[in-house]
């Protein structure tokens, strides 16, 4: 059996195929740093959030130089490092739940939410900043 980057699996609810949209942007390859930095994410928050409110979607998460200009991302995004995703939960009826836990934990370094979704990043190198935003993307 053939194992490709899409069967990577980061923690138990989560694939690296998730994070980097390869069918859209076959380019947006991560480097063995970035894997880790989502592994952390994912192991650290995007878990124990999962676990409070059921599944979560990734709407975008590591994102190349390249695939972070085209989509209009800021030049020093997190997501270039592989240490930020914008989810949503599965149950839209669990945004709140989502956001008041992902808002309380001690390793959220940057929550910022749109409508009916949230940008949440990490960082395993440094103290959390807690920037917290509600309303930021309108």
């Amino acid at each position: 059996m053939k194992t490709t980057i899409n069967d990577t699996r980061l923690s138990p609810h989560f694939l690296l195929r998730e994070f980097i949209n390869l069918r859209k942007y076959p380019e947006n390859t991560p480097s063995l740093q970035d894997v880790v930095n989502m592994t952390y994410g994912c192991l650290m928050l995007l878990e124990p959030a999962r676990l409070e409110v059921g599944p979560i979607l990734i709407n975008s998460g590591f994102r190349n130089d390249d695939v972070n200009r085209r989509v209009g991302g800021v030049p020093n995004s997190q997501h270039r490092l592989g240490q930020a995703a914008d989810i949503r939960p599965q149950d839209p009826a669990q945004f709140q739940r989502l956001v008041a836990f992902l808002k309380s934990h001690a390793l959220t370094d940057q929550l910022l939410t749109g409508d009916g979704w949230l940008h949440i990043s990490w960082n395993p190198f440094g103290t959390p900043r807690h920037f917290v935003r509600i309303g930021y993307y309108k």
